[in-house]
């Protein structure tokens, strides 16, 4: 064997010198850079699985917030609703209140012009009594031919009633 390896130009010694030098840079570059690298890519890709986890539990928040905030704009919305029933409520409540209000202010107004109207007529109905009683008075002194002051109160009283 010695022989056919001798032909092929192959020493044995060398060969095996460097066959150890390759098991010692082996072992050597296993402690020092594979080991190492194995160690940085693990880590690496633990926190990259960490990230993706995370990220995920983020679009899960995400979409917690998302849903949530969805929820209490429609409970504003609702409220918002409410709020312009309850106003609207209130106007046609108001509405009617203002309205009775003009009723009454009306009526009252009414009932004061025809009480005006009434105190006018009465005043009127005073001044044609005296303007009639001055009347009488004077066809009375002027057919009895006496002094106006002599006439009777009594007599004009009664002419003044007949005559209505």
């Amino acid at each position: 064997m010695q022989q056919l390896l001798g032909q092929l130009g192959i020493d044995w010694h060398l060969l095996l010198s460097q066959g150890v030098n390759f098991l010692l840079l082996l072992v050597i570059l296993r402690l020092v850079a594979y080991k190492p690298l194995l160690k940085i890519m693990h880590d690496r890709r633990a926190r990259i699985e960490e990230g993706l986890l995370k990220a995920k539990e983020a679009d899960e928040r995400l979409h917690e917030v998302d849903k949530i905030s969805k929820e209490r704009i429609k409970e504003a919305e609702n409220a918002a609703v409410r709020v312009l029933q309850k106003v609207e409520q209130d106007a046609k409540v108001l509405e009617a209140k203002l309205l009775a209000e003009a009723r009454n202010k009306e009526e009252e107004e009414m009932r004061n012009a025809e009480a005006a109207r009434q105190a006018k007529e009465e005043e009127a109905t005073r001044k044609i009594e005296a303007e009639a009683v001055a009347l009488v008075r004077r066809a009375i002194a002027k057919t009895v031919e006496l002094k106006p002051e002599a006439i009777d109160e009594a007599l004009i009283a009664r002419a003044v009633r007949e005559v209505q």
